[in-house]
């Protein structure tokens, strides 16, 4: 594998990747790099997609489920978009969707048991109190959410507007503390961070690494062949786990950054 240094560069250092036009797989992260969290493509940035799935096969990996990503993403595309070359993998690779015969088949997925979801929750309270966390008064929604392969904590709620997570991650982010006593509990599960206010958890093992050895195995095309887009790709950061298969990442600070990349390709 080769240094993590190596694999992922910035919007100004792109032409450091080896041959990004030329890579026959680009796989984006979602939120904080096609839309802002939780919420919908800008049309100009569906338009991009859309135009750039004429050329190239696209796989999107992200926190949330396949409902979030059909709204988010799908729903956002024109009519005639080749979703063919579209590839989903909601719930951080848990669940992989593609679309065969005009409509979206699941090839795989990863579903947690009623026992395990029920050992989850009780690490979180486990975890608050250790950590003698409190939830913030102002709840926008379920904090922990069943995502059927994933559960989901949000700090603010599933539900709680962009301001308020922005807010919360500069001044009151305790994940990290949260995470630790989490993992002492849940030796068996994936405990990751995720946005600005989220930590999922899923099976042991399924990440966005498996996500992409899974494109891999699907398509048949190599990894030296794809490049990741995310704006997380930093250690502990949502996309981080994907740099385990060496791919070549290249880092953006939103989706502004993100239609700047996809203009590059297209012109």
């Amino acid at each position: 594998m080769k240094e993590t240094q190596e694999q992922i560069q910035s919007m100004d250092a792109i032409g450091a990747l080896p041959a990004v036009k030329n890579k026959k797989v680009l796989i984006f992260d979602l939120d904080g790099t096609l839309a802002e969290s939780k919420t919908d493509m800008t049309p100009e940035t569906a338009a991009l997609l859309a135009r750039l799935l004429e050329k190239k096969r696209i796989a999107v990996i992200g926190g949330g489920k396949y409902e979030l990503f059909e709204r988010q993403l799908v729903k956002q595309l024109m009519p005639r978009t080749r979703l063919e070359n579209l590839f989903l993998f909601p719930t951080n690779s848990t669940v992989f969707y593609r679309y065969e015969n005009d409509a979206w088949k699941r090839v795989y997925a990863y579903f947690l048991t009623e026992d395990q979801k029920t050992k989850i929750i009780s690490a979180f309270e486990k975890a608050y109190e250790e950590t003698g966390y409190t939830h913030p008064s102002n709840l926008y929604g379920d904090i922990l959410e069943d995502r059927g392969s994933q559960v989901s904590f949000s700090a603010h709620g599933q539900l709680a507007p962009l301001e308020v997570k922005e807010k919360w991650n500069k001044e009151n982010d305790v994940r990290p503390q949260l995470m630790e006593v989490l993992r002492k509990y849940l030796p068996e599960f994936e405990v990751r961070q995720g946005g600005l206010t989220t930590i999922d958890i899923t099976m042991k093992g399924i990440d966005k690494a498996y996500g992409v050895e899974q494109i891999e195995k699907s398509l048949g095309v190599p990894i030296a062949d794809m490049l990741f887009i995310g704006d997380a790709l930093f250690p502990g950061g949502n996309d981080y786990a994907a740099t385990k298969t060496g791919i070549d990442c290249l880092r953006v600070s939103g989706p502004s950054d993100t239609n700047r990349f996809i203009e590059s390709l297209l012109d």
